[in-house]
C-alpha cells in the first residue's frame, strides 16, 4: 500500500510538473482517498482498491498532457518525453523487409 501511495505522488509530481494548482489538487485527492480507506481489513476490498490505485497511476502516466493557454484562442501542448512515440506512416501494401 505504501508503494503504491509513494508511486502515485512520483507521478503526480511528473505529471503536474509546474502546476502548482494541480499538483496540490492531485496531492490532496491521492491523501484523501487514503486516508478514507485507511481502517480497511477486507483483503478482497484491499485489493481492489489497489488496482485502482495502479490503474490510476498507469491512465495518469500515458493519458495526460499539459496545456497553457498562450494567447485566448491558442493552447501550447507540453507532452512529456516518455509520451511522444514515433510517427509510423501508414502504407496500404506494407512493403517487406
Amino acid at each position: 500500500v505504501l508503494k503504491l501511495f509513494k508511486l502515485l505522488h512520483r507521478t503526480r509530481q511528473e505529471v503536474f510538473k509546474n502546476d502548482s494548482r494541480a499538483l496540490e489538487a492531485a496531492r490532496q485527492k491521492i491523501n484523501e482517498e487514503f486516508r478514507n480507506n485507511r481502517d480497511e481489513t477486507s483483503e478482497e476490498k484491499i485489493n481492489e482498491l489497489l488496482k485502482i490505485g495502479s490503474d490510476v497511476e498507469v491512465i495518469l502516466r500515458t493519458s495526460v498532457i499539459q496545456a497553457v493557454h498562450t494567447d485566448s484562442d491558442k493552447i501550447v501542448l507540453i507532452p512529456r518525453k516518455d509520451l511522444l512515440q514515433d510517427n509510423t506512416p501508414y502504407l496500404d501494401k506494407p512493403t517487406k523487409k
